[in-house]
């Protein structure tokens, strides 16, 4: 297993990406009352980030839409 060193995010951006990402479009825009409310509204959030929003490294295509070029 790799070691982050404390204060150094960078040594694994992609993470720190996701969940910066999860934090702002997320837990920062409601407040929770149960852990269940925020499985259910994490899982509706995953599914809107896969299947609605495009991306701009997937050239502005939804990771779902490109699954089924590249299984197409």
């Amino acid at each position: 297993m790799a070691f982050i060193q404390p204060g150094k995010p960078t040594q694994n951006a992609f993470i720190e990406r996701c969940n910066g990402t999860i934090r702002r479009d997320l837990l920062n825009a409601y407040v929770f009352k149960t852990i269940t409310e925020v499985r259910t509204m994490a899982e509706e959030w995953r599914i809107d980030y896969n299947t609605q929003k495009p991306h701009k490294s997937l050239g502005y295509k939804t990771p779902a839409d490109l699954l089924c070029e590249v299984l197409d």
